[in-house]
């Protein structure tokens, strides 16, 4: 399997350098050169497949020969360890539950997953790499003697932006990788107590950064630092614009597909969406030959999407900060992948694909109101999900899946304020509440350069 650029300026490469470039250089996300759809008996009779099973067959044609198929197998099962129940809230409506994780999140599944690869992939794309070095950059290393130096030489960098629940997943997921160094950015004051502990307490090979501006701002710092021919370290990025992040993603639309399906129904998912990682992994597995009807986007206020889908104008902003935090994004990387999986055709697009944006206000009355049908307590995430599927609407025949992103207890206050009700801590909550919090602050590209230099 060969990847290329979507900015189509640089060399197309493997699964392997993908994941270990994470942004290609002309700053392009990488995508799969070609997709070949799942069999039809694979599809008919998916009761018959183990979830590890059927993840495997998912994955399978992407990563091609970079990793064993045994080794795959491993991997597929060490990190679907996790259980991904659907759950009714009424007759025609379930939420999908991807909060079962260790960091009680849907991106543990993608972290879980980029960490098992970048582990195989780390021992030799280090060992090459002084032979790829310019010469004088070969000197410049040669003649670096310290420690601390030598250390930053022989270690891979993930570097990562977070709105939220990614940065304690990737914590989680990389948390004593061996030749890993985790360095993750989030911005100050805009995640939850929660969120912020899972990202900033774990030490070892996790560090976190905290950035004074929005996430756009993290993100931002972390494209500019790939293409920083300065930075002496090796990067590469565990945000979902690396395919071992985004494309196991496409797993638990299959799992939900096995679980429903023989309700004879059509299937919309509603995806919460932020970055649109999540959601363009479910269009992925649309294209595989999963039978969904139709994929709803629903943002909170930050609408750069809903908008397009409406004027086909794609005009980025600053994000806004909403009670939905993960979702606070204003220039989503992904869906650019969305407009190339429809061949940039808006027409075809908004045949399988819509986008509707809701205010904080509406998300409480949301997450009142599914507490009042079905006494599920959802998070604010899941709640913008719900009214999405309300908004877009159901026919008769049609089965709606929202999905549920993270685990309420993330959002304790707003959830329990909300609903006047007490959410119980689970016990992987409660095992980072009285760690202490250890951040680095900056506020500009030159402080991260400079930590990355150091």
């Amino acid at each position: 399997m060969n990847y290329y650029s979507l900015h189509k300026k640089a060399p197309n490469v493997t699964f392997k350098d993908a994941v270990v470039n994470g942004l290609a250089p002309d700053r392009g996300l990488y995508f799969p050169g070609n997709i070949t759809p799942l069999s039809n008996h694979f599809i008919k009779n998916i009761d018959e497949y183990s979830n590890h099973e059927i993840a495997f067959k998912v994955i399978e044609q992407f990563v091609g020969n970079d990793i064993s198929k045994e080794r795959l197998q491993e991997i597929v099962s060490e990190t679907l360890s996790f259980d991904f129940p659907v759950v009714a809230i009424d007759e025609n409506i379930g939420t999908l539950e991807l909060f079962h994780g260790p960091t009680m999140a849907f991106k543990d599944v993608g972290a879980r997953f980029m960490a098992r690869c970048l582990g195989e992939f780390t021992s030799t794309t280090l060992s090459n790499r002084t032979s790829t070095l310019s010469a004088d950059r070969q000197d410049t290393l040669s003649n670096r003697t310290s420690d601390a130096t030598t250390k930053k030489q022989k270690n891979l960098t993930v570097l990562v932006a977070t709105s939220g629940d990614t940065g304690g997943a990737v914590a989680d997921g990389f948390l004593g990788v061996q030749g890993v160094d985790v360095v993750i950015l989030y911005p100050s004051g805009k995640v939850s107590d929660i969120q912020e502990k899972q990202l900033t307490t774990l030490g070892k090979n996790i560090t976190a950064l905290e950035v004074d501006g929005v996430f756009d701002d993290c993100q931002e710092m972390v494209k500019t630092a790939f293409l920083d021919a300065e930075i002496d370290r090796t990067l590469t990025s565990a945000n979902s614009i690396n395919i071992a992040r985004w494309l196991p993603q496409m797993f638990y639309f299959f799992f939900a597909y096995k679980l429903l399906h023989k309700q004879h129904k059509e299937l919309v998912f509603s995806v919460p969406s932020g970055n649109f990682g999540n959601i363009c992994a479910g269009l992925m597995a649309q294209k595989l030959g999963l039978p969904i009807k139709h994929f709803v986007a629903a943002t909170n206020v930050n609408d750069t999407v809903p908008n397009f889908m409406v004027n086909g104008n794609y005009n980025p902003k600053p994000s806004k900060a909403t009670i939905s935090n993960a979702m606070d994004v204003g220039n989503p990387s992904n869906f650019i992948r969305i407009q190339e999986i429809f061949n940039n055709d808006l027409v075809s697009l908004k045949s399988a694909f819509s986008s509707y944006s809701f205010t904080d206000d509406e998300t409480r009355d949301a997450l009142s109101k599914i507490y009042q049908k079905s006494t599920y307590i959802a998070d604010p995430h899941g709640a913008v999900g719900y009214l999405g599927l309300k908004k877009h609407g159901l026919k008769e025949n049609e089965y709606g899946v929202f999905l549920e992103t993270a685990h309420p207890v993330k959002f304790l206050e707003i959830v329990e304020d909300t609903l006047g009700v007490s959410v119980a801590i689970p016990t992987q909550i409660k095992s980072v509440l009285n760690k202490e919090k250890k951040s680095i602050k900056i506020t500009s590209y030159q402080d991260l350069k400079a930590f990355l230099n150091r």
